[in-house]
């Protein structure tokens, strides 16, 4: 469920992403930009993983099994420990109502699909930076 094996272990960027392609993506571009990363694949584990790997900020897919992005980021916002953790929701593109929606529910920051990779390590670094401040 974890990848590489990390769980239990502090991360900087929780990417949460059933695509496998996008997540391989994610993972690379942001590793190398220098971040440590964890990586869940559906909505359920990704509200797990967040108490065991305790991210600085975390990438969050709208689509994803067991529970939609959505319902991650209200249960996020909903818990005292997390409730201003940074997240960067990934939206489809055209998908404005997604956005309107992850905005009124508290995310902090939105890339759409698809995106640039300079675009991903930007929005993520700003979101570091507050999540340092």
């Amino acid at each position: 469920m974890f990848a590489q094996g990390r769980n239990s272990v502090s991360v900087d960027i929780l990417i949460v992403e059933d695509e496998p392609s996008i997540l391989d993506s994610l993972d690379f571009i942001l590793s190398r930009a220098g971040w440590v990363i964890g990586s869940v694949t559906d909505g359920e584990a990704a509200i797990s993983a967040v108490a065991e790997m305790a991210p600085k900020v975390v990438v969050l897919d709208v689509m994803l099994p067991k529970k939609s992005g959505f319902e991650v980021l209200k249960h996020l916002r909903a818990q005292p420990g997390t409730k201003n953790l940074p997240v960067l929701m990934l939206t489809a593109k055209g998908q404005q109502q997604d956005r309107r929606i992850a905005e009124e529910l508290g995310a902090n920051n939105f890339v759409t699909k698809p995106y640039s990779n300079s675009e991903v390590v930007d929005a993520v670094r700003q979101l570091m930076e507050q999540a340092e401040a």
